[in-house]
Parts: C-alpha cells; structure tokens; sequence
C-alpha cells in the first residue's frame, strides 16, 4: 500500500516511518521534512496544514493518509491557544478534504483521551471538533486516543522535569492527576496494526500504557532513574490557578491556564483497548523499565 504520513517527522512519526517502510511504500508529509532523519527510501514532501494550497494533489494514488501533526498541550503554543484550533480542527479539515478529492480509502487520525468539542482546553476542544470533521467524511476512518507517550525524543519526561524539579517540588493538588504512560513503539505497533488491518475501520480507540501512575509517582520515578529524590508540596489548585493564569498574560512563559485546567483530570483510558491489537498490557513496556538505568 501507498502511505501517507503527514507530521511524520515528529517524534511519533518519524518512529511510524521506520516501522512500515519496509512493508509499505511511504511518503513523509510536514513544513520541513529534507532534513529529517528518516529512512533512505522513504519519501518526503513539503506541505503546510494550515494552508489547503500546498495539499492540492498530495493524496494522489495514496491508500492510508495518517494524521500526525499536533501542537503540544503541555506548553502554550506560539501564537497562543487559538493556534489548537487551527492546526487541529483546521488543519484536519484541509487533510480530509484532500483526501476525499484524491480518492483515499482510509484515514487514522491521532487524537488525545477526553478528546470533546465542548472540553475544556482549546486542545482537547480542537482535538474533539476534528474527530467529528473525520466521522462525517466520506473516508473510512479509524481514531486512536493515547494517553502521554514518552520514549527517545519525546517530551514528557522533560516537561515533568520542568514543573517537578529534583529534591524540592510544588505540584498543584500535590501531583494528583494520573497519566497512563504509552512508550512510543507501543503505539507505533498499534499504528502499524491499523494500517495493515481495514477491520479497525470505523472505531475510536482508547490506548494506554501499562500502568497509571499520578503525576508525583512519574517526577519520583524520573528523579529516582537520575540517583535524586524529589519532595512534592502541594500547591493548592486555586492558587495554581493564579499563578497559571498569569502566565497567559507574560510573554515567555511556557505554561498557562489551559495547562492548569488540564491537571484537574485524569489522562488515563476508561478501557484500554490494546488488546484489539493483539497487546496486553504485560508486553508493553513501562515507565520505570524505560527509565531504569542499564
């Protein structure tokens, strides 16, 4: 099959291209990709999401287009909150009609947990507004919702150094919050699977990691695989709140409101669905075996 990976020099993607290359013929889609690191027989084409003009003719003799492209919502992006909105709902707007015009068989769109276009972060809400643009298109789709991944070149493991430094850290709601950490050739394994198999056609999966781990128990692992110790003060969440909200209004900082309101619930599976893919959750690799040193 012809595949198509748009945001496949990111760190999710550029790990997908590596994985199927082999088996499939693929072609990498982002704003700068002749630098990437990417395998020598992939292909790599310069298109902006943003911009329909640069996506005339992409999809043309393409089965599977994948979505990759995404906007971090652990820091505020450049441009601010809105920029959620037009890359992901947009932006998925302009993939899926290019895809349509071309004549795809099958979209996978990357989605997040909590995914709603009522939610309650400018991601979540853009995240669930283009969920629905993929379910009312004329494509075959399939919607995968990770929780946090993490791996080489991801960026969780140093956002979490960054709010929760070594020895002394001040967590709103004391680190509460749960994550279910995905190590990035988990998903990958699960994004090669939906690709190869069109019987996940028309669903929307939770994926997870192996284990749910509070936002204090992942500092504390980090800190622990480095030879530190951390010790979580809470910060109350009204009082985070404050302090978050100011940092919408101050250039530079990387965090803001929306990152306050994100800590106030749980990024972890109600059902995870790796078995749909043939995983369990005792083949997957975990936090502290990534972390652990050799």
């Amino acid at each position: 099959m012809n595949i198509a990976i748009v945001g496949g020099t990111g760190f999710i993607g550029s790990a997908l291209a590596a994985e199927v290359e082999g088996a499939h013929e693929v072609s990498v889609i982002s704003r700068t990709p002749a630098d990437a690191d990417l395998p020598a027989a992939v292909d790599r084409v310069a298109a902006d999401v943003t911009d329909p003009a640069t996506l005339d003719g992409i999809f043309d003799g393409v089965d599977v287009v994948v979505n990759l492209v995404a906007l971090s919502p652990l820091f505020i992006p450049a441009g601010g909150d809105e920029q959620h909105d037009v890359v992901h709902r947009q932006g998925t707007e302009h993939l899926v009609r290019a895809a349509e015009d071309a004549g795809v068989d099958r979209f996978i769109q990357m989605s997040a947990l909590g995914a709603d276009p009522n939610g309650e972060t400018a991601y979540i809400r853009a995240k669930g507004a283009a969920e629905r643009l993929v379910r009312q298109s004329a494509l075959a789709w399939t919607i995968l919702r990770p929780s946090v991944v993490f791996g080489p070149g991801g960026e969780f493991i140093s956002f979490t150094k960054l709010l929760a430094p070594p020895y002394i850290a001040a967590l709103p709601g004391g680190g509460r919050t749960r994550f279910q950490p995905i190590h990035v050739d988990d998903l990958v394994t699960v994004l090669a699977e939906v690709i190869d198999d069109a019987t996940h056609s028309e669903q929307t999966y939770e994926i997870g990691g192996p284990e749910r781990l509070t936002l204090a128990e992942i500092a504390r692992l980090i800190h622990r695989a480095e030879g530190k110790s951390v010790t979580v003060l809470p910060v109350p969440m009204a009082l985070a709140r404050v302090g978050l909200t100011l940092g919408d209004a101050i250039p530079g900082v990387p965090m803001g409101l929306d990152q306050y309101r994100s800590l106030r619930f749980d990024n972890v599976t109600s059902e995870n669905d790796i078995d749909a893919f043939g995983l369990s959750e005792g083949e997957m690799t975990s936090f502290w075996e990534y972390l652990r040193p050799s």
